[in-house]
């Protein structure tokens, strides 16, 4: 059998099922969660994120890889050679022998100027770190838009719920009503008929306002990496009643400009692109290094007695030191094809500049008027849900009364909450649109 709960509201008895309690608040004991938290989580356990953090990690080590070319590198080598047939003797003439040699070397080799190769490398790896850091904190600013348009769809089903509730309340109040006046003959069995008729409808639309509750909270939590939605909740935020819109969306703009970390990223990337060229000219210097090392070597020929090995060792050891001068005279034209092809990329990276500034621009343009239209909303939607609740208190007294039957009770009810409705999907849109008008210019996105 059904569990029936009885709460006494406005004089009148309302019956509830024991079901939509589900569709309150949870208890006090659920962890609620604010934006901000849910935005630092979801930044320290995106994938997405952690696999950007490592692109920047990677790039570190290739920074150091640059850094480190200006060392002196160091190779040691251990030959072993074996001969057989006619060979040349030290008397100058050919006989047939088997002759083994053992060598021993250590060298190095310092670059003393490779066309200025190595510094400009140096600094291109530098762009790119501090371009791959900026597309870090892209992927960030990516989430936490993400974070907060989820947790503003959570906000509108949690309203629309309570508004479904309401609806629940009031139509089981009037079933309750309608019972009563049935029984003492004030009220026929068709217009008790029609009021559980209505009410079974509300009830229909409160469970589906608690289904889609559901689901968006499923959609924040599996944004978050969190295992299971259950036991999750938000803080309602208070809206503020002194939200001001910018004049200008081109101030907007202009001051997005200045941080927003896609803009630094290409901007970035076009100045890696005249290191790039300096690279590619460079193979148009000559280059100077440096080398140096030790060597020994052991030999042994069959039939010719010789020194132990020791002895050849000490009694062969050298010592080398040079320098080598490299100019480049005719490469088929690789080197200037290569400065050609530095030249276009940084072209299309001017390009690819100026195209992520407009759309950039018609980002801030979007918001911009998406943010006006949801304020002018909110404001027409304030008064529309005022005079639709006066007019329904109106219509209440009247029906109650007996000068209103239930048909224009249910209209002026239906007005009502449709009006509730469209003031809650106002205030949250507009909070929406006017917090991430203040992300665009700099400031945290929160709420």
């Amino acid at each position: 059998m059904k569990q029936i709960y009885k709460i006494k509201v406005q004089g009148w008895v309302k019956v509830l099922p024991f079901y939509l309690f589900t569709l309150l608040p949870l208890n006090a004991q659920t962890r609620q969660w604010t934006l901000r938290q849910c935005t630092e989580y979801a930044i320290s356990h995106n994938l997405s994120i952690k696999q950007k953090s490592n692109q920047c990690r990677k790039q570190e080590l290739q920074l150091s890889t640059a850094k480190n070319s200006r060392l002196p590198d160091l190779s040691g080598t251990v030959g072993e050679t074996f001969s057989f047939g006619r060979g040349l003797t030290m008397d100058n003439t050919y006989t047939n022998r088997s002759t083994s040699s053992t060598s021993f070397g250590l060298g190095t080799s310092v670059p003393l100027f490779t066309g200025f190769r190595i510094p400009n490398n140096i600094k291109l790896n530098q762009l790119n770190l501090e371009a791959a850091t900026q597309d870090l904190e892209k992927a960030k600013n990516d989430i936490r838009m993400q974070v907060a348009k989820a947790y503003v769809q959570i906000l509108y089903d949690m309203e629309m719920a309570d508004v479904a509730v309401r609806q629940v309340e009031i139509d089981s109040m009037q079933v309750a009503r309608l019972q009563a006046f049935l029984e003492n003959g004030k009220a026929s069995g068709a217009e008790l008929s029609q009021q559980k008729a209505t009410h079974a409808q509300s009830q229909l639309t409160a469970t589906q306002a608690h289904n889609n509750l559901q689901l968006s909270i499923l959609a924040l939590t599996q944004l978050l990496e969190l295992p299971t939605p259950e036991g999750f909740s938000i803080v309602r935020p208070i809206v503020p009643s002194d939200l001001t819109i910018p004049a200008d969306p081109n101030q907007i703009y202009q001051e997005s400009l200045l941080f927003k970390p896609e803009i630094k990223a290409e901007q970035i990337r076009l100045d890696a692109t005249e290191k790039n060229i300096k690279i590619a000219q460079a193979a148009l210097y000559p280059t100077l290094t440096l080398s140096g090392g030790l060597q020994t070597n052991y030999y042994k020929t069959g039939g010719i007695p010789s020194d132990g090995f020791s002895s050849q060792l000490k009694n062969n050891f050298s010592q080398y030191i040079g320098l080598n001068l490299n100019i480049p005279i005719f490469n088929r034209f690789s080197t200037r094809n290569s400065v050609r092809s530095a030249n276009i990329d940084r072209e299309n990276q001017q390009l690819q500049l100026d195209n992520v500034k407009k759309t950039l621009y018609k980002e801030i343009q979007q918001v911009y008027y998406n943010a006006v239209a949801a304020q002018a909303k909110y404001q027409s939607s304030e008064a529309a849900r005022q005079s639709s609740e006066d007019a329904f208190t109106l219509t209440q007294a009247k029906y109650e009364n007996g000068k209103a039957n239930i048909t224009e009770f249910n209209e002026a009810k239906n007005r009502f909450l449709k009006a509730e409705s469209d003031l809650v999907q106002a205030r949250y849109e507009y909070l929406y649109q006017n917090s991430l008008l203040d992300f665009y210019r700099g400031k945290e996105l929160n709420f």
